[in-house]
């Protein structure tokens, strides 16, 4: 029997016109399929009927892939897959195994030679860097900076440092509630002359994407409390 295949189907970043960010193609693929494995299956649920799934929601199967999913429960969610199911791996917003649990699932998927197909659709930070006017061929995502401040300021210079050296785009983010005090701690710790850019509510009502210096920035911070945000450091632009 052979495998089933493994669909890597991007999720919108919000509550956003769906037809604006989800290809006609992958809805035809979400219409068909029938087994999930998903970070959380209420708004899963949600984005599948958004897509128009074909299937009542109640014959869809769902498995749970999440930050608390332990490397040896991989094995068990790969199973139907290895029956011949084909399934459908939906991140909680955006592409799935980027920034995302699910990388772990996708390498184990290769080594069982398990098909795996990534689907079009929204990527955050893509999306940013597309649109930051930064350096595109030389970049590094970071996730999440620490929190604890003194340990933030060393990283933001450590990444502004490595930027100049290397002339390569830093691109990280933050928990949404903790957005401002991030921003305060980049333009109060890099050079005037840096060039940072702030891409907030990424294909949402609201959307800001705006590259400015350190310099300007200061002079009007905008207010990104609890809006998804990416945000993209240059020393050397």
């Amino acid at each position: 029997m052979s495998t089933g295949t493994l669909y890597l189907i991007p999720a919108p970043l919000g509550n956003s016109d769906i037809d604006w960010t989800v290809p006609p193609a992958v809805r035809e693929c979400i219409g068909r399929l029938d087994h999930y494995i998903v970070e959380r299956p209420k708004t899963a649920r949600q984005f599948l009927k958004q897509a128009g799934s074909a299937l009542p929601l109640q014959r869809i199967a769902m498995e749970v892939l999440d930050e608390h999913t332990q490397p040896g429960e991989f094995e068990n969610l790969l199973a139907p897959l290895l029956a011949g199911i084909d399934t459908g791996l939906l991140s909680e917003a955006g592409c799935p195994a980027i920034a995302d649990p699910g990388a772990g699932l996708v390498r184990l998927a290769h080594q069982k030679n398990i098909p795996v197909v990534p689907l079009v659709g929204p990527s955050s930070i893509l999306l940013a860097l597309m649109s930051s006017g930064l350096d595109g061929q030389r970049f590094a995502f970071h996730g999440y900076l620490p929190v604890e401040n003194n340990k933030r300021i060393k990283k933001i210079i450590e990444l502004e440092k490595s930027s100049i050296t290397s002339n390569q785009t830093q691109i990280f983010i933050e928990t949404p509630y903790r957005n401002q005090k991030l921003l305060e701690a980049i333009t109060n710790t890099c050079r005037e002359e840096t060039a940072l850019c702030i891409a907030c509510n990424l294909t949402l009502p609201g959307e800001l994407i705006a590259t400015r210096t350190i310099r300007e920035w200061k002079l009007a911070l905008p207010d990104l409390v609890n809006k998804p945000t990416v945000f993209l450091l240059h020393g050397g632009a």
